[in-house]
């Protein structure tokens, strides 16, 4: 019912400030961004903040559905958004992507390129800080909610950085990581836990990891028959804007995105009607799409397919298209 209040926009700087910072926690940002570090930045610091992204999200959807702590009520708070205010509130998943993503990306990358720390660090608080505020600001989330969240993001981010290159370093190397990537998120997607009503976290989470399960097959894959994993060739940060190093990291991205929406346009569209088929369900029909047994193999193989294509498809075209 919150979500159906009529609200007036009386200063639009903020509302679209933070309905724009709101969007670097969700599916836009992570699908352009995450390939964009692989694509034009570094393959480790791709890997890396992957890692973190798909177990600090699998840890934080689980929390939330586990701890049952309900969002804001509204009235009094006028909620600006409809599909998540069937999730539970506590963590702040935004909160807690956005710092995951922004401080193992200044972690990542400030041992391997020049830049001055005091900035990095800025930025990665500042992202982080913008998301966090947006929740507030939407109503989607308590003051709580988005504290808890960016302090469970922190810890599970120093906890792991020990790990960082071990992890790493088995992903890439060891014979049983297809196996082991594709099996364990599958065992968790399927074994969520159950709510009392439909909720998106189990759907956004099997996203998640599908995504993670698909680019960390391609990893192995490139690691074990294509070019080191470990070199980065493409960018330096701070060359000047206008370059002709800016024109094919452009077109990389532009080549590359457009791939990998085709490619989750098309999976999308032939796992459906492959279960539709298995269950006797047309494929427009939205409570058939939230069972189980549809849910989680329909976006799983989707964006499982989404990241091996990231990975490994749109390099060998960008090699082929002469982008390297």
């Amino acid at each position: 019912q919150g979500c159906t209040q009529k609200y007036i926009v009386k200063n639009y700087f903020y509302y679209y400030l933070f309905k724009f910072s709101a969007a670097l926690g969700e599916e836009v940002f992570y699908i352009t961004f995450l390939p964009f570090t692989y694509w034009n930045i570094d393959h480790s610091v791709s890997r890396r903040m992957i890692i973190v992204w798909s177990i600090v999200m699998y840890i934080g959807q689980v929390s939330k559905d586990i701890l049952k702590w309900p969002r804001p009520l509204s009235p009094p708070v006028v909620k600006l958004e409809m599909r998540t205010n069937a999730e539970y509130g506590m963590p702040s998943t935004h909160a807690m992507a956005a710092t995951a993503i922004s401080f193992s990306f200044f972690i990542a990358t400030t041992n391997q390129y020049k830049y001055p720390f005091e900035l990095g660090l800025v930025a990665a608080f500042v992202f982080s800080t913008l998301v966090c505020l947006s929740r507030l600001y939407t109503g989607m989330h308590t003051v709580l909610d988005v504290i808890g969240g960016a302090l469970i993001s922190a810890v599970l981010l120093m906890l792991l950085y020990p790990a960082w290159d071990t992890i790493d370093h088995l992903l890439l190397t060891s014979p049983f990581c297809p196996l082991f990537s594709i099996a364990v998120p599958l065992v968790l997607c399927y074994n969520y836990p159950k709510l009392d009503y439909y909720s998106p976290t189990r759907g956004d989470t099997t996203t998640i990891l599908g995504a993670a399960a698909g680019a960390t097959v391609g990893f192995w894959l490139n690691n074990q028959y294509a070019a080191p994993a470990y070199t980065s060739k493409s960018f330096q940060p701070g060359f000047p804007l206008v370059t002709s190093a800016m024109v094919f990291v452009l077109a990389r991205f532009f080549v590359g995105i457009l791939v990998v929406l085709l490619t989750r346009w098309v999976m999308k569209s032939m796992v459906l009607g492959a279960l539709g088929y298995r269950y006797k369900f047309p494929i427009h029909d939205l409570e058939a799409r939230r069972r189980l047994e549809v849910e989680v193999p329909y976006k799983f193989v989707t964006y499982s397919s989404v990241g091996f294509t990231a990975t490994v498809v749109v390099p060998l075209l960008h090699e082929l298209l002469g982008l390297m």
